[in-house]
């Protein structure tokens, strides 16, 4: 059993970063590590509609954030949330969850289990809600303003156009964070949202490593050898260097994956930074 302890805003245990947002909230119930509240932390957010795209994308950010010593932040909603914080827990690393209730009203119920690894392997979840007060339409809106408000920088992996990550992302730019977007397909629904936010000035999230250059975090993964790669990544990894160089279509027909799943992890393994694409054919990363 977890103690829920109250921060009021004028406690030295409040972060600036929130205190100095607008509308800040005036107290936080918290619930783990709140040494956690003072640390650079990145926000990983997304719809509950998810690609396998997205997914592998916030499984794979949260874990490289992890491995940098990044704390991770989302709500602890179903989706893109629930992914990012499960990868950081894969990179042994800690999660930050805000809730949109009360934290002993915290829901979904299927995401209880993760709340508490989270919370067993040293992290934090917080509300401005009392512990038992229930969730309603509106307080999920205004615990996203938390969310970027205790971030450094918030990517955002996928969103609709009625996402509402949009709105944690339009806090984030009101409050001077940096945003990132994930690149989609612009035919996929599931990305829309982050097409148009880089459209409007968000930062392209191509590559894991320019964001924690950008926000002072050293790489947690060595660069030198060969990467620690399992299954279908590890296939298109051999095959890109057994050929020197391949197009997708030599990768297709190399491994026998289908060719939507090589176009998929060909994106991921550019934005883990393993490989890169030139003129039609895929590389290794120098």
């Amino acid at each position: 059993m977890y103690r829920t302890e109250k921060i009021d805003i004028a406690s030295a245990e409040y972060p600036d970063k929130l205190r100095n947002i607008h509308n800040p909230p005036k107290q936080l119930y918290c619930t783990g590590d709140i040494s956690l509240l003072l640390e650079p932390s990145v926000g990983v957010v997304g719809s509950r509609r998810y690609t396998l795209y997205g997914k592998n994308v916030a499984l794979m950010t949260g874990r490289r954030l992890a491995e940098a010593g990044v704390p991770v932040i989302s709500g602890l909603a179903l989706g893109i949330d629930a992914f990012s914080h499960e990868g950081a827990l894969e990179g042994e690393g800690k999660i930050i969850g805000v809730l949109g209730s009360g934290i002993e009203r915290m829901g979904p119920e299927r995401n209880r289990g993760l709340m508490n690894r989270g919370l067993k392997a040293g992290g934090l979840v917080v509300s401005e809600y009392p512990p038992y007060q229930d969730a309603n339409k509106g307080t999920f809106p205004q615990r996203n303003r938390i969310i970027s408000g205790l971030s450094e920088a918030l990517v955002v992996v996928e969103a609709g156009m009625e996402s509402g990550s949009l709105i944690t992302a339009k806090f984030a730019s009101e409050q001077g964070r940096t945003v990132y977007a994930v690149p989609g397909n612009i035919n996929s629904g599931s990305s829309i949202g982050c097409n148009l936010l880089i459209r409007d000035g968000a930062v392209p999230l191509v590559i894991i490593d320019d964001l924690l250059r950008d926000i002072g975090a050293a790489s947690g993964r060595m660069n030198t050898g060969t990467p620690d790669l399992e299954g279908d990544e590890l296939a298109i990894y051999e095959s890109v260097v057994r050929n020197n160089g391949a197009t997708c279509d030599e990768i297709i027909w190399d491994t026998g994956l289908s060719a939507s799943l090589v176009n998929s992890l060909i994106t991921v393994m550019e934005i883990k930074g393993l490989v890169e694409s030139y003129a039609g054919r895929i590389y290794l990363s120098r």
